[in-house]
């Protein structure tokens, strides 16, 4: 009977989200057919169509339950799957010089971009999710980051958003830094892993290069979503902190309060793959749900986010996103530099 009550009370939101992520990956897959590749990826266009509909209706109150559970548990379960694509055996493919070296770049590019987005007025938590969104995955480090700060819809919306549109920018664009600053195609392929968002996209940057910038700019974008995993383990540490603080007469520190559950089970997914302990065959599938509720979830953020506040950030945070990847740039071209690269 609880069941059935629960189905009732999450379906009419659920199917909602669902119907609209079905719709996004259609599109997706006509972009596909028409222009050779989807330009705008389901992610992005769960929440833009999302947006939309919330602009021109608001569902009723029998929606809101599953809305909200779509928007947070179906993420947290996406963000544990993720760590399935993640082994340790891409740090190892890459070498330790350059794994210290990627690490140094996000190290250095979360709180330089930070602060970019600081000076430019951008709230805190915006601030964060743009900074990591640039430095590590995207789309991805965007979704994973923005439970543990706390974020609003609305902040994660236009960050995925605008990083997602100037990251097709970047995309069309990097190319152009092989006959400028004259970059041979080992230093191409690192530089692309370093400053392009999503794997399929530094495959399509690299691709006009060369085969070695293809292979390199890949290993080193899969070491540099790997960095995810730190870097959420720290902000949900600093975020139990300030909560501390702000509450000093709360209850005593226990692990499940310092690390969101679903960061030990993204840890936890990491490190079964890394031992090998996840069959071949069951990857393509956890790849492939991660997709699905990653997109559904969108949606559902898309749903509560009122398109007048993002419009009113906008000019903000185009200019936060440009400056961050600028930052993000030119710390990669001085590692470049740095690392012996044949």
């Amino acid at each position: 009977m609880q069941g059935s009550g629960a189905l009732r009370r999450l379906g009419p939101g659920v199917l909602l989200c669902a119907a609209i992520a079905a719709l996004a990956a259609g599109i997706g897959r006509a972009e596909e057919a028409l222009l050779g590749r989807d330009w705008l990826e389901p992610v992005v266009l769960a929440i833009l169509l999302g947006t939309a509909l919330r602009t021109a209706w608001t569902p009723p109150k029998a929606f809101a339950p599953g809305i909200a559970f779509s928007a947070k548990v179906l993420l947290e379960v996406a963000i544990i799957l993720l760590g399935t694509a993640l082994s340790a055996q891409a740090i190892l493919a890459v070498g330790p010089a350059l794994v210290l070296g990627i690490a140094a770049v996000v190290a250095v590019a979360i709180p330089a971009s930070y602060g970019i987005g600081r000076l430019l007025g951008l709230p805190r938590r915006m601030a964060m999710l743009v900074a990591c969104g640039n430095s590590i995955c995207g789309n991805s480090a965007i979704a994973a980051v923005a439970p543990v700060i706390g974020a609003e819809s609305r902040d994660i919306a236009a960050s995925i958003a605008f990083t997602a549109v100037l990251g097709i920018v970047v995309v069309l664009s990097l190319p152009l830094a092989v006959p400028l600053l004259g970059l041979h195609e080992a230093q191409y392929g690192v530089l692309a892993g370093l400053t392009v968002y999503a794997v399929p996209q530094v495959l399509a940057a690299t691709a006009p290069v060369g085969a070695l910038s293809v292979q390199l700019g890949t290993l080193v974008k899969l070491v540099r979503v790997l960095m995810l995993g730190p870097v959420v383990l720290v902000l949900s540490l600093l975020s139990a902190r300030r909560r501390d603080a702000d509450q000093p007469a709360a209850r005593p520190r226990v692990l499940g309060r310092l690390v969101p559950w679903f960061i030990l089970g993204f840890l936890g997914c990491a490190v079964l793959r890394s031992l090998g302990l996840i069959p071949q065959a069951a990857l393509a599938p956890i790849a492939s749900l991660t997709t699905l509720l990653t997109v559904v979830s969108m949606a559902a953020l898309g749903l509560g986010v009122d398109v007048r506040m993002v419009a009113r950030a906008g000019a903000p945070v185009v200019a936060a996103v440009i400056g961050s990847l600028l930052v993000l740039g030119a710390i990669s071209l001085g590692l470049i530099h740095l690392l012996p690269l044949a």
